[in-house]
Protein backbone atom coordinates (compact mmCIF):
# COMPACT_ATOMS: atom_id res chain seq x y z
CA UNK A 1 0.00 0.00 0.00
CA UNK A 2 1.13 3.55 -1.07
CA UNK A 3 2.55 5.37 1.91
CA UNK A 4 1.48 8.53 0.84
CA UNK A 5 -2.22 7.41 1.42
CA UNK A 6 -4.27 8.66 4.66
CA UNK A 7 -6.44 6.16 6.19
CA UNK A 8 -8.04 6.50 10.06
CA UNK A 9 -8.89 3.52 12.48
CA UNK A 10 -11.55 3.56 14.87
CA UNK A 11 -11.35 1.20 17.38
CA UNK A 12 -14.57 0.81 20.06
CA UNK A 13 -16.93 2.32 16.95
CA UNK A 14 -20.23 1.28 18.43
CA UNK A 15 -20.38 4.03 20.52
CA UNK A 16 -22.36 8.02 19.42
CA UNK A 17 -18.89 9.69 19.48
CA UNK A 18 -17.34 6.70 17.72
CA UNK A 19 -20.02 7.08 14.98
CA UNK A 20 -19.80 10.58 14.45
CA UNK A 21 -15.64 10.47 14.44
CA UNK A 22 -16.32 7.87 11.45
CA UNK A 23 -18.63 10.31 9.62
CA UNK A 24 -15.90 13.21 10.15
CA UNK A 25 -13.45 10.87 8.76
CA UNK A 26 -15.14 9.71 5.55
CA UNK A 27 -15.94 13.23 4.88
CA UNK A 28 -12.65 14.42 5.04
CA UNK A 29 -11.28 13.98 1.25
CA UNK A 30 -7.77 13.74 2.28
CA UNK A 31 -8.81 10.28 4.03
CA UNK A 32 -8.29 7.30 1.84
CA UNK A 33 -10.19 4.59 3.87
CA UNK A 34 -11.47 4.59 7.40
CA UNK A 35 -11.24 1.04 9.26
CA UNK A 36 -13.76 0.91 12.44
CA UNK A 37 -13.78 -1.81 14.72
CA UNK A 38 -16.62 -2.67 16.68
CA UNK A 39 -17.88 -5.83 18.94
CA UNK A 40 -21.08 -5.20 16.93
CA UNK A 41 -22.20 -5.19 13.76
CA UNK A 42 -22.54 -1.94 11.69
CA UNK A 43 -25.21 0.13 11.96
CA UNK A 44 -27.76 -0.01 9.04
CA UNK A 45 -27.28 3.74 7.68
CA UNK A 46 -24.04 2.77 7.12
CA UNK A 47 -22.87 2.09 3.87
CA UNK A 48 -19.53 -0.18 4.07
CA UNK A 49 -17.33 -0.05 0.89
CA UNK A 50 -13.80 0.49 0.13
CA UNK A 51 -13.59 3.68 1.58
CA UNK A 52 -14.99 2.53 5.41
CA UNK A 53 -14.46 -0.89 6.19
CA UNK A 54 -15.77 -2.68 9.21
CA UNK A 55 -14.28 -5.30 11.08
CA UNK A 56 -16.57 -6.97 14.20
CA UNK A 57 -14.39 -8.72 16.85
CA UNK A 58 -14.60 -9.09 20.83
CA UNK A 59 -11.81 -7.85 22.77
CA UNK A 60 -9.81 -10.71 24.09
CA UNK A 61 -6.20 -10.52 22.98
CA UNK A 62 -6.18 -13.31 20.67
CA UNK A 63 -9.32 -11.95 19.04
CA UNK A 64 -7.76 -8.43 18.77
CA UNK A 65 -4.55 -10.40 17.62
CA UNK A 66 -6.30 -11.14 14.34
CA UNK A 67 -7.86 -7.66 13.90
CA UNK A 68 -4.75 -6.16 13.74
CA UNK A 69 -3.22 -8.81 10.95
CA UNK A 70 -6.26 -8.15 8.93
CA UNK A 71 -4.82 -4.19 9.28
CA UNK A 72 -1.22 -5.21 8.33
CA UNK A 73 -1.97 -4.14 4.23
CA UNK A 74 -2.57 -0.59 5.77
CA UNK A 75 1.14 -0.54 7.72
CA UNK A 76 2.65 3.22 7.49
CA UNK A 77 -0.56 4.54 6.35
CA UNK A 78 -2.63 4.98 9.00
CA UNK A 79 -2.40 8.69 9.84
CA UNK A 80 -5.19 8.88 12.49
CA UNK A 81 -6.97 6.37 15.07
CA UNK A 82 -8.80 6.64 17.94
CA UNK A 83 -9.83 4.60 20.39
CA UNK A 84 -13.71 4.88 21.54
CA UNK A 85 -13.61 1.92 24.29
CA UNK A 86 -15.43 3.31 27.31
CA UNK A 87 -17.33 1.91 29.94
CA UNK A 88 -19.52 3.60 32.93
CA UNK A 89 -22.36 1.61 33.46
CA UNK A 90 -24.31 -0.80 32.39
CA UNK A 91 -27.88 -2.37 33.63
CA UNK A 92 -25.80 -4.01 36.03
CA UNK A 93 -23.20 -1.29 37.50
CA UNK A 94 -23.73 1.91 38.40
CA UNK A 95 -20.83 4.43 39.09
CA UNK A 96 -19.64 4.23 43.62
CA UNK A 97 -21.19 7.04 45.82
CA UNK A 98 -19.88 5.41 48.64
CA UNK A 99 -17.16 2.74 50.06
CA UNK A 100 -19.94 0.25 50.50
CA UNK A 101 -20.45 0.32 46.35
CA UNK A 102 -17.23 -0.68 45.59
CA UNK A 103 -17.43 -3.91 44.32
CA UNK A 104 -14.44 -6.17 42.62
CA UNK A 105 -16.18 -7.17 39.85
CA UNK A 106 -17.23 -3.34 38.80
CA UNK A 107 -13.90 -2.73 39.12
CA UNK A 108 -12.52 -5.08 37.26
CA UNK A 109 -15.06 -4.79 34.42
CA UNK A 110 -14.59 -0.91 34.09
CA UNK A 111 -10.85 -1.35 34.10
CA UNK A 112 -10.80 -3.84 31.00
CA UNK A 113 -12.96 -1.83 29.31
CA UNK A 114 -11.36 1.46 29.89
CA UNK A 115 -7.68 1.12 30.46
CA UNK A 116 -6.35 -2.83 29.90
CA UNK A 117 -7.76 -2.47 25.99
CA UNK A 118 -6.28 0.68 25.13
CA UNK A 119 -3.61 -0.42 26.15
CA UNK A 120 -3.64 -3.82 24.52
CA UNK A 121 -4.56 -1.62 20.92
CA UNK A 122 -1.33 0.13 21.70
CA UNK A 123 0.84 -2.90 21.96
CA UNK A 124 -0.47 -4.83 19.09
CA UNK A 125 -0.65 -1.77 16.47
CA UNK A 126 2.86 -0.28 16.85
CA UNK A 127 4.34 -2.33 14.01
CA UNK A 128 1.58 -1.38 11.81
CA UNK A 129 1.30 2.22 12.56
CA UNK A 130 5.12 2.52 12.33
CA UNK A 131 5.44 5.58 9.14
CA UNK A 132 7.32 7.97 7.79
CA UNK A 133 4.71 9.72 8.13
CA UNK A 134 3.48 11.54 11.19
CA UNK A 135 0.22 9.23 13.13
CA UNK A 136 -1.68 10.87 15.94
CA UNK A 137 -3.44 8.33 18.38
CA UNK A 138 -6.25 10.03 20.41
CA UNK A 139 -7.85 7.57 23.21
CA UNK A 140 -11.06 8.44 25.59
CA UNK A 141 -10.27 9.74 28.55
CA UNK A 142 -11.67 11.74 30.98
CA UNK A 143 -11.20 14.89 33.54
CA UNK A 144 -12.38 12.72 36.24
CA UNK A 145 -9.31 10.88 35.51
CA UNK A 146 -7.16 13.76 37.07
CA UNK A 147 -5.94 13.02 40.49
CA UNK A 148 -5.04 16.95 40.90
CA UNK A 149 -8.56 17.80 40.21
CA UNK A 150 -10.44 15.41 42.18
CA UNK A 151 -12.44 17.70 44.69
CA UNK A 152 -15.87 15.40 44.88
CA UNK A 153 -14.36 11.67 45.15
CA UNK A 154 -16.93 8.79 44.47
CA UNK A 155 -16.93 6.86 40.74
CA UNK A 156 -14.04 4.41 41.82
CA UNK A 157 -14.11 2.64 39.57
CA UNK A 158 -14.86 4.70 36.78
CA UNK A 159 -12.38 7.81 38.27
CA UNK A 160 -9.71 5.30 38.83
CA UNK A 161 -9.53 3.74 35.53
CA UNK A 162 -9.21 6.61 33.51
CA UNK A 163 -5.75 8.45 35.85
CA UNK A 164 -4.95 4.55 34.82
CA UNK A 165 -5.28 4.88 31.36
CA UNK A 166 -3.41 8.08 31.52
CA UNK A 167 -0.67 6.25 33.19
CA UNK A 168 -0.34 3.74 30.34
CA UNK A 169 -0.62 6.57 28.10
CA UNK A 170 2.34 8.25 28.93
CA UNK A 171 4.44 4.45 29.63
CA UNK A 172 3.38 3.68 26.02
CA UNK A 173 4.50 7.87 24.99
CA UNK A 174 7.74 7.11 26.75
CA UNK A 175 8.54 4.24 24.62
CA UNK A 176 7.13 4.72 21.62
CA UNK A 177 9.05 7.79 21.47
CA UNK A 178 12.24 5.61 21.06
CA UNK A 179 10.35 2.88 18.92
CA UNK A 180 7.45 3.87 16.77
CA UNK A 181 8.96 7.91 16.75
CA UNK A 182 6.22 9.23 13.82
CA UNK A 183 3.17 8.94 16.74
CA UNK A 184 1.62 11.42 18.74
CA UNK A 185 -0.60 9.93 21.78
CA UNK A 186 -3.57 12.56 23.26
CA UNK A 187 -5.67 11.67 26.26
CA UNK A 188 -9.16 13.16 25.17
CA UNK A 189 -11.13 14.52 27.71
CA UNK A 190 -14.30 14.74 25.22
CA UNK A 191 -15.95 16.81 27.87
CA UNK A 192 -20.13 16.16 28.40
CA UNK A 193 -21.30 14.39 25.39
CA UNK A 194 -24.66 13.65 24.30
CA UNK A 195 -24.49 9.71 24.20
CA UNK A 196 -25.51 6.78 26.02
CA UNK A 197 -22.54 6.86 28.56
CA UNK A 198 -23.65 10.47 30.20
CA UNK A 199 -27.60 9.75 29.34
CA UNK A 200 -28.63 9.20 32.89
CA UNK A 201 -26.52 12.24 34.19
CA UNK A 202 -27.29 14.62 31.32
CA UNK A 203 -30.07 16.49 34.35
CA UNK A 204 -27.16 17.78 36.59
CA UNK A 205 -25.11 19.07 33.19
CA UNK A 206 -24.90 22.86 33.47
CA UNK A 207 -26.62 24.78 30.44
CA UNK A 208 -24.39 25.07 27.30
CA UNK A 209 -22.00 22.13 28.73
CA UNK A 210 -24.02 19.35 27.17
CA UNK A 211 -22.37 19.15 23.53
CA UNK A 212 -23.63 17.12 20.61
CA UNK A 213 -21.16 13.79 19.46
CA UNK A 214 -20.62 15.79 15.75
CA UNK A 215 -18.98 18.85 17.99
CA UNK A 216 -16.92 17.11 19.76
CA UNK A 217 -16.17 15.07 16.75
CA UNK A 218 -15.11 17.70 14.81
CA UNK A 219 -12.77 19.42 17.84
CA UNK A 220 -10.65 16.55 18.51
CA UNK A 221 -10.63 15.77 14.55
CA UNK A 222 -9.00 19.27 14.99
CA UNK A 223 -7.02 19.07 17.01
CA UNK A 224 -5.41 15.93 15.90
CA UNK A 225 -4.48 18.12 12.42
CA UNK A 226 -2.42 20.32 14.61
CA UNK A 227 -0.80 18.17 16.65
CA UNK A 228 3.17 17.96 16.45
CA UNK A 229 4.94 14.80 16.80
CA UNK A 230 7.02 15.50 20.02
CA UNK A 231 7.09 11.79 21.72
CA UNK A 232 4.88 13.36 24.62
CA UNK A 233 1.49 12.59 25.93
CA UNK A 234 -0.86 15.16 25.56
CA UNK A 235 -3.83 14.86 28.16
CA UNK A 236 -6.17 17.63 26.60
CA UNK A 237 -9.48 18.45 26.84
CA UNK A 238 -12.29 19.07 23.76
CA UNK A 239 -11.21 22.96 24.27
CA UNK A 240 -7.22 22.06 23.35
CA UNK A 241 -6.72 22.93 27.24
CA UNK A 242 -3.96 20.79 28.92
CA UNK A 243 -5.90 19.04 32.04
CA UNK A 244 -3.24 18.72 34.77
CA UNK A 245 -2.51 14.63 35.64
Amino acid sequence: MSQIEKNALVLGASGGLAQALIAQFVADQTINTVIAVSSKPAPENLVVDKSLVWIQTDYTEPAMVEVVAQLVDYTGSIARVCICHGLLHTDNLWPEKRLEDIKPEALHEIFQANAVVPALWLKLLHKVLKAKQPTVVAALSARVGSISDNRLGGWYAYRSSKSALNMLLKNIAIEYARRVKNVKLISFHPGTTDTALSKPFQAAVPEGKLFTAEFVAERLTGIMDNAVVDGELSYLDWDNKTIPY
